[in-house]
């Protein structure tokens, strides 16, 4: 399927309310002036530029990592909904096996508590598909790091709604408006709230609020408190 008409199904999920979503729910993009909207650019570049510079040798360390741990690819790219619904490859370094999709298949169809919390979350604590080194960069966040490229190509922003699936955005609702109306980030209120220890309700609540209630300083305080979250392993795995 090209990305023109997945782009085109995406839209026709939010049904003929997409306009009155989207109109509700980018009153923090239109309301917002072009300066704004630079200024977070601007940060968005620079914060980008400067973390991947400084850790570059962590780059490397990691990479060598994953293509000791089994061979295959270092990078994992998977198609996440930007903003206005368009798809993007969103990088992470790769913390499954390569039969991830066979492995996930077979565990949730011989563990019923497993394929529930997978329905309710899209998230798994024991994960099958999940590789020795892939627990520590998950636990750490460090899988996430090649996302700075995606800021820089203007995929994602720092701060914002965490990056979903095609197939979320049926749970995102009469709020999927707010989320279609920004870049999702490299982190975001749900990552300083807990990840994967709230609810899928939750985390739609939170985007939505941060969406309705954005500010600069906000942007701020959520990197403020992404380093000590991230230290503290808080949802993660």
């Amino acid at each position: 399927m090209t990305d023109n008409r997945m782009n085109a199904e995406i839209t026709s999920r939010l049904g003929p309310s997409v306009e009155g979503q989207s109109s509700q729910g980018v009153a923090w993009s239109a309301g917002r002036s072009p300066a704004t909207a630079f200024s977070k650019r601007c940060f968005d570049l620079t914060f980008a530029v400067s973390v991947l510079l400084i850790l570059l040798p962590l780059f490397g360390i990691v990479a060598a990592g994953v293509k000791l741990n089994g061979g295959g690819p270092i990078f994992f790219r998977h198609q996440r909904v930007g903003r206005d619904g368009h798809l993007f490859g969103c990088l992470k370094f790769r913390t499954m096996r390569q039969d991830s999709q066979a492995a996930l298949e077979a565990h949730l169809a011989r563990d019923p508590a497993a394929r529930q919390e997978w329905l309710e979350t899209r998230k798994l604590k024991n994960d099958p598909r999940v590789t020795a080194v892939g627990v520590f960069l998950r636990k750490t966040s460090l899988d996430e790091l090649p996302q700075l490229l995606n800021i820089l190509a203007g995929h994602m922003s720092v701060v914002g709604p965490r990056p979903i699936v095609p197939d979320e955005i049926a749970l995102y609702g009469t709020e999927a408006g707010h989320y279609l109306a920004v870049r999702p980030g490299l982190t975001g209120a749900w990552q300083v709230s807990g990840r994967s220890d709230t609810s899928y309700a939750e985390r739609v609540r939170l985007d939505s609020d941060y969406v309705k209630n954005w500010t600069f300083a906000n942007d701020l305080s959520i990197v403020a408190r992404t380093v000590p979250a991230v230290f503290m392993s808080r949802g993660s795995y």
